[in-house]
């Protein structure tokens, strides 16, 4: 195989799409813009081509050097004519009455379209790729049974068990954010669920719940307003209940935890959700811990790039940390 000379990954959030360009030094360009949530169906695949292109000027490189794509993306997946298609209720409003969700989406086409500019695409979901690159430079280097957890508009997790990571049949494993745990009516997730993880704790919907930002609402339970303190609690006691679940289901060691929630808020929140872990059966919960990820807002970004890293690039960036040139 050809020698790759430069690297793209694109991030897909619910709220922001995050395009970097990178060589076998580093990455080299960033650039970031709202995820659009309106126009055609090829709108966001077409968006992050065009990134990819303004990081390649910004980087002083031609997009015509850019052999391989790597995508880490929010989910969930489904296959259409063999390649992945994204159906995420926090961007895809079709069939529901979303009022932040201006289009008749249900699925978009995200590999079809990337692969009429790019030869070799990778994709996984946000959270798989964020443990892999926690697991090959970040909090999760040589352990075998971890987990990473996003915590921001949607709660996502991404699975290792026995040094292998969990994707399953379409890509899916780890979409334990859409695990019931209650029958809470007002607990609604934009997938529908009732009483799900995501509908209980995620910003978009806590947001949705209490008519206040998630980021207003955290900020006002830490400097120790009450009723706020008390939404805060309640989300982190559901949170440590799905990691028990997760723990007892695969035997997991560690919980690498990320997200606009836990970046800002993780130190308070810690203590919160361990302790519902460990309130039960200690021959599954004993020694199990939480780290905050090490590669913070930059874990999605560099795992979409892990997933088409080549082996040599692996071993220089692990030595060199470049991945700083990337913050905002």
């Amino acid at each position: 195989m050809m020698e790759e000379q430069y690297l793209a990954a694109l991030d897909i959030g619910g709220t922001k799409m995050a395009a970097s360009v990178a060589g076998p030094e580093g990455p080299l360009a960033r650039v970031t813009r709202p995820t659009p949530k309106s126009g055609t169906v090829r709108a966001l695949p077409e968006l992050g081509m065009a990134m990819v292109e303004e990081a390649c000027r910004e980087a002083g490189i031609a997009p015509d050097r850019v052999g391989a794509l790597g995508v880490a993306s929010c989910g969930p997946f489904v296959k259409q004519e063999g390649m992945i298609a994204l159906a995420a209720p926090n961007i895809c409003g079709g069939g529901r009455n979303a009022p932040d969700l201006p289009n008749d989406w249900t699925l978009i086409p995200l590999e079809q379209v990337l692969r009429e500019r790019f030869a070799r695409v990778a994709i996984d979901n946000d959270c798989v790729a964020a443990i892999a690159a926690e697991r090959a430079f970040g909090a999760a280097v040589g352990e075998p049974d971890c987990a990473y957890v996003t915590w921001s508009t949607g709660v996502g997790f991404g699975l290792c068990v026995d040094g292998r990571i969990l994707r399953g049949k379409n890509g899916n494993a780890g979409h334990a954010g859409h695990m019931l745990l209650g029958d809470d009516p007002d607990a609604v997730c934009g997938c529908g669920n009732r009483g799900d993880l995501e509908g209980l704790i995620s910003g978009r919907n806590l947001g949705n719940r209490i008519g206040k930002s998630a980021a207003e609402l955290f900020e006002a339970a830490r400097a120790g307003d009450p009723q706020a303190r008390q939404v805060g609690e309640y989300a982190a006691h559901w949170l440590g209940r799905g990691l028990y679940n997760l723990a007892a289901a695969l035997d997991l060691r560690l919980f690498v935890i990320g997200g606009s929630v836990w970046q800002h808020h993780g130190d308070w929140l810690a203590p919160l959700v361990l302790r519902e872990i460990h309130a039960h059966l200690p021959a599954l919960t004993e020694g199990v811990r939480i780290e905050t990820a090490a590669l913070g807002s930059l874990v999605a970004d560099v795992g979409a790039f892990t997933l088409v890293l080549p082996e040599e690039w692996e071993a220089r960036w692990r030595a060199a940390r470049p991945w700083d040139v990337l913050k905002d």
